[in-house]
């Protein structure tokens, strides 16, 4: 009877939580309506799969949320699509948690429902799917700690294909320190992995200290993100300046003058493109040293 009881348990959390952060985040304009719904439904999949996975998406979301808010009027005098909060749609929530959510699915049906630490005797499967999802988020935290908090550096950007200085908002553009805070976003989601997955799993004692090999993994994956996400946004993804505007736009126009790219991919699809490239990547790693 208890252990029946028991196992109602996580998903209750689960619900709850991510009821109370969905509903939270749509008070505070970090989410509207379809992504508060959209986001509540990722959240109660992550926490019911894995207590460890939870904490890669709330960490990911929180740290993204507040650091959007950091330096509001500096981004809006840069960013012409800049939203208050920096809002976010069910498509955005999407982008960056759809593909883990699915992964996440595949790792209860692939483990029976029990999360465990890596551990060499698993299948190469589970730890390339465990892999996958890890560089998802640390590709998506690295992606929105570099373009935040870049933006603000007083580093000149500089358009990640030629090395030329770009202005402000050009897609593809990069500073020293985006790249470094790139890195240490993905280690904060190696750091979440690694404590989480200890507080919440039993290993022996050489399998846990193993475990702390996804911090450097990570850190890795989320400078490695930034860089292809930057890479495709310099290529696949226009940008131009507005002599009306006064801004660096991502369309072109009869008073836009192209600086680089082209109109091939828009702002969610290069961020896709990255993600699954990450996520592919990192998945072999995770196969091969776990």
């Amino acid at each position: 009877m208890e252990m029946e009881n028991s196992r109602w348990v996580q998903p209750l959390i689960a619900i709850l939580v991510s009821f109370l952060i969905a509903s939270r985040a749509y008070r505070r304009k970090s989410l509207n309506f379809s992504g508060a719904i959209s986001g509540f439904i990722v959240m109660t999949i992550h926490i019911f799969v894995g207590y460890r996975f939870g904490a890669l998406l709330l960490v990911f979301f929180f740290t993204s949320s507040k650091l959007t808010k950091v330096g509001e009027e500096k981004k809006r005098k840069v960013d012409p699509e800049f939203k208050q909060g920096g809002q976010r749609n069910w498509i955005q929530v999407l982008s960056n948690s759809g593909i883990a959510s699915i992964l996440v699915a595949i790792v209860w049906k692939l483990t029976e429902g029990q999360d465990k630490c890596l551990n060499s005797k698993d299948s190469a499967i589970i730890k390339s799917v465990v892999g996958g999802i890890v560089g998802h988020y640390s590709c998506c935290n690295g992606d929105t700690w570099s373009s935040e908090l870049g933006i603000l550096s007083d580093d000149q950007p500089r358009l990640i294909t030629t090395f030329k200085p770009v202005r402000r908002g050009t897609n593809g553009g990069v500073t020293k320190a985006g790249l470094l805070a790139a890195a240490a976003a993905g280690s904060v989601i190696g750091v979440s992995f690694v404590l989480v997955g200890l507080l919440t799993t039993r290993c022996e004692f050489d399998i846990a200290l193993k475990q702390l090999l996804v911090i450097p993994i990570s850190a890795l994956a989320g400078l490695c993100g930034s860089v292809i996400d930057s890479l495709l946004g310099a290529t696949l993804q226009f940008s131009g300046f507005c002599t009306v505007r006064n801004k660096v736009v991502g369309k072109p126009g009869p008073t836009v003058k192209r600086i680089s790219g082209f109109s091939i991919l828009d702002n969610n699809a290069v961020n896709l493109v990255s993600i699954l490239l990450t996520a592919a990547l990192t998945s072999v790693v995770f196969s091969y040293i776990f």
